[in-house]
């Protein structure tokens, strides 16, 4: 009974096909890595966009407050000279005009009070902008940490193919994870981050 022979695979091919195994599984990897950087700053783009529409709508609310303001500052004034006028001149005006100016004196009143109530309507409005404002301009700086991380970590992922580094790929996971993490932050603003604001 003769015993087959058994052939032992070379060291070196088993070295190539380890490699490649390693090559495949990093290159996966960095291909997730692009994929979470695209959909941060496809995030952070929106955010800015936001930060800034919110901006400049609550810009136009404000100056469109200053508006009712200076109005209703006007029918103010105009309304106080009258007063003074039909308290001076009372006794000396015809009864129709004095009927008049205190018919005027009226809608000057009604007018004064209607742009009070608008431009607080108006204030609310911007303060609600200013609000908006404030939530992209808090999170923009989370996708933008996570985007250094993230392109970060595609690097060292990609230096961990050419030097068949382990550590190097351990490295740019752990800065992919934080990238993730900051990016999901981002958009959820569960934490605040102290040195991000």
């Amino acid at each position: 009974m003769a015993v087959s022979e058994i052939e032992l695979p070379n060291h070196q091919e088993l070295e190539e096909l380890k490699d490649k195994r390693f090559t495949k599984q990093v290159a996966l990897t960095t291909a997730i890595y692009a994929v979470l950087l695209a959909i941060t700053s496809l995030w952070g783009n929106h955010a800015m966009k936001e930060m800034l529409l919110a901006s400049q709508r609550s810009s136009d609310q404000w100056a469109f407050y200053q508006a009712k303001v200076i109005r209703e500052h006007l029918y103010r004034s105009q309304r106080m000279i009258l007063e003074v006028s039909l308290i001076e001149r009372s006794e000396h005006l015809n009864p129709k005009i004095k009927e008049k100016l205190e018919t005027l004196y009226k809608r000057l009143g009604d007018e004064e009070a209607r742009y009070n109530t608008e431009k607080k309507e108006i204030e609310a409005e911007a303060k609600k902008m200013e609000e908006e404002r404030d939530h992209y301009r808090a999170q923009d700086p989370y996708f933008e940490y996570a985007e250094v991380l993230l392109q970060i970590a595609i690097v060292m992922a990609t230096v961990a193919i050419l030097s068949a580094s382990t550590p190097v790929y351990y490295f740019s996971m752990i800065l992919a994870f934080f990238g993730g993490f900051l990016s999901l932050n981002g958009l959820f603003m569960v934490f605040s981050v102290p040195f991000l604001h």
